[in-house]
């Protein structure tokens, strides 16, 4: 790259910076750090000092937004080299490139030189016709007659046969010449977001079809009013056939403005000609260019936004109170084939398994019960994990009345289980359960769900998981980036245990990835476990640097008395000094918060070490090993309300919040299907984000509004149980 295209690549981070309202100082240090090799959760944990304290979605908005600065240099670079190569550059052209600070902008500056196919406007220009466009389009002449002054271009050997031929050909050339200037497509493009309507009908014969689209079949909305989830209902309606839908401003102020760019203000013999062209223009060209822009502008904005929402909600899903590692008895309820039920001890290890069939068509609870009796009898399971699919209320309620009867001091819990079949099906599951099948494993599943959310839940496709809406609609690159990243958060800002974690969950650690999991895995079973953190440098393909990058984040008991904490190795030797000082050594050190307290960061502050280090170190010195989840607390779902024909306009039920989106919260009260909380029933108060009241997996009380049996609806309220 030459030395002039290479010059804004420097001065990208302070464009970041300013585009994202940083300090332009932190930007260039992330930009450093990544360039580095520095992962993320590494940088935003234990590079505050170069960053400022940015924390690790800010980190990664950086670097998305460098990506996509650096992509518009690279593209900015081609087009330049394109166009010059044609000899088509000049220096009005260039500047305008150069100046050009979206991708779109620059694609529309370069749309007039990309190669194209036959167009009308190329086949005109074939014909000779280009020397009667430009006196067109230049509208010089006052006076003679635009069909006489065509005649000179008439060739029946070119295809011209007559004076309207040369006059239409020319013409051609103009519209496409309008439709490709950058600033008339750039008008139009945001008159299209400002004014334009998006309308939606009803498909072809399907006018009085009941469907959950009927509320798009004669439906108009301005586009800059289109909530994300809108765009995709009604796209997805487009493409399962139940709907057409246009995006279009007023075609006559459209084609007025253009006309007032494009028509000369002087009397002209061209004029006409041009305003026929001008309109030829928008109605075949351009209308329909910026409609599939803003069609797939609007797709982008609001595959951003769900998967924003999907993104929020799975953090808050992965990042749900754990019960703790203590042994659970787990059962994946069904009806025909019977309830699998599983024993798990404290880490998870797969302990007794066998079948009940309280449920329909055996109705046998008596001997589901004598099965619990025999299991708790064996294992003393301090909690049951039942399934919420299939059979899930039914089982529960026998759950609880066997605890109720044998008057037992643990929770039944109904544990969500979206995705369950997947884990058990896969290659994960087979490796872990070889000599189990699909229906054990899924009970299994469900067990570590309730003992880790976070531990378990890694294992499957975050897609499969059940908390967003249109997942399969969205852009699927996009979608597994930003999950992807989510589980990364999560995973690092919680720990993992080196020696009993899964390879599935290692996989996610700062800088492992799967390779080196597998790897960690394979070492601990053929070694023994590690004993330290240094340890795991005798995995085979662990280096220093991916060392440096994992070992805050992965625990370690019986080693150095910080490898169970979140301290860095790297900063070991800090502690030991500020345990010397104190007159004791790092591991009484550990965990006493009134000796912590007492400790003067100031004392030990330098050019590597500031403030944000310190105080990080003294905070884990005081709580090592802190769990950032919050305290388990197991809903309690009402009883005999198991179907949807159970519920009852005015009944007041326990729920938990399954799926927040930008309309409301989808909460499970227990019947198979979940409620919707519309975001103007979730408080008395104005709310603008339901995500600003609500979280994934919170504990709710509400009122049911409305039944809708035929289209399976369910409106729930929680402000109708709140006081004024």
């Amino acid at each position: 790259m030459s030395d002039a295209a290479a010059a804004p690549l420097e001065r990208i981070p302070s464009m970041v910076a300013a585009e994202l309202g940083l300090p332009a100082g932190a930007v260039s240090a992330v930009a450093d750090l990544l360039d580095a090799g520095n992962t993320v959760p590494f940088i935003s944990r234990y590079r505050k000092e170069a960053t400022g304290g940015l924390d690790d979605l800010q980190v990664e908005s950086i670097r998305e937004k460098l990506d996509y600065r650096r992509e518009l240099e690279q593209r900015r670079a081609t087009v330049l080299e394109s166009i010059d190569g044609q000899g088509k550059l000049t220096p009005e052209l260039k500047k305008a490139i150069e100046a050009a600070d979206t991708k779109t902008a620059l694609e529309d500056l370069y749309l007039p030189y990309r190669p194209k196919r036959r167009t009308r406007a190329v086949i005109a220009r074939e014909r000779g016709l280009e020397p009667l466009a430009e006196r067109m389009w230049d509208q010089l002449e006052t006076e003679g007659d635009p069909v006489a002054a065509a005649a000179a271009f008439v060739d029946p050997e070119k295809d011209v046969p007559d004076a309207a031929a040369a006059l239409q050909g020319a013409r051609d050339i103009l519209a496409e010449r309008i439709a490709e200037t950058a600033e008339l497509r750039a008008m139009i493009r945001d008159l299209t977001r400002a004014e334009g309507l998006l309308t939606s009908r009803a498909a072809r014969g399907k006018e009085n079809e009941r469907s959950k689209f009927q509320d798009y079949y004669d439906f108009s909305q301005r586009v800059g009013d289109l909530p994300s989830h809108r765009i995709l209902a009604i796209r997805r309606g487009e493409k399962e056939s139940f709907l057409s839908y246009r995006i279009q401003p007023d075609a006559e102020r459209a084609r007025t403005l253009l006309k007032h760019e494009t028509v000369g203000v002087r009397p002209s013999i061209w004029s006409d000609q041009v305003r026929e062209a001008t309109d030829d223009a928008y109605d075949r060209l351009l209308s329909v260019q910026i409609e599939t822009d803003i069609r797939l502008e609007l797709k982008k904005q609001a595959d951003e936004e769900a998967v924003a929402v999907f993104a929020r909600n799975l953090r808050d899903l992965l990042l749900a109170p754990p019960y703790g590692a203590r042994p659970v008895l787990a059962i994946d309820p069904g009806y025909r084939t019977g309830c699998k039920v599983a024993v798990m001890d404290a880490t998870g290890r797969l302990l007794a398994d066998t079948v009940i069939y309280p449920t329909q068509p055996r109705r046998d609870e008596e001997g589901a019960i004598r099965v619990l009796d025999s299991l708790h009898a064996a294992h003393g399971p301090q909690a049951v994990a039942v399934g919420n699919g299939t059979g899930g209320r039914e089982t529960h309620a026998v759950v609880r009345r066997w605890i109720r009867e044998r008057e037992l001091d643990i929770p039944a819990v109904l544990v969500n289980e979206s995705g369950a079949s997947v884990y058990s099906a896969s290659e994960v599951a087979r490796s872990e359960m070889p000599d189990k099948d699909v229906t054990v494993r899924g009970a299994v599943s469900i067990g570590r769900r309730l003992q880790d959310p976070l531990a378990e839940l890694v294992k499957i496709d975050p897609k499969a998981i059940g908390v967003g809406q249109y997942q399969h609609d969205v852009d699927q690159k996009l979608l597994k980036e930003r999950l992807d990243q989510v589980v990364v958060s999560c995973v690092n800002s919680v720990g993992v245990d080196a020696n009993t974690a899964s390879a599935s969950l290692l996989g996610y650690v700062a800088g492992l990835g799967p390779s080196l999991a597998r790897a960690i895995v394979a070492h601990r079973d053929a070694s023994g476990p590690f004993r330290g953190r240094k340890d795991l440098l005798k995995v085979a393909g662990l280096g220093p640097k991916t060392y440096e990058q994992c070992a805050g984040f992965l625990r370690i008991k019986g080693g150095h008395p910080l490898d169970d904490s979140a301290v860095h190795p790297e900063r070991y030797d800090l502690v030991e000094k500020i345990a010397s000082d104190l007159g004791r050594d790092a591991a009484s050190l550990v965990g006493d918060a009134a000796a912590v307290a007492s400790i003067r960061p100031e004392r030990y502050l330098d050019e590597e070490v500031g403030r944000f280090t310190l105080d990080d170190i003294l905070a884990e010195l005081a709580k090592p090993g802190r769990d950032p989840r919050r305290e388990f607390e197991a809903v309690d779902f009402r009883e005999g309300v198991e179907e949807m024909k159970d519920l009852a306009e005015g009944m007041e039920l326990s729920g938990v919040v399954t799926n927040v989106t930008r309309f409301g919260a989808f909460v499970d009260v227990g019947v198979h299907q979940d409620g919707l909380v519309h975001v103007s029933q979730i408080a008395h108060r104005y709310i603008a984000d339901p995500a600003d009241a609500l979280h994934v997996g919170q504990n709710v009380k509400v009122k049911v509004m409305e039944v809708d049996l035929e289209r399976k609806r369910i409106s729930l309220s929680i402000k109708a149980l709140m006081p004024r």
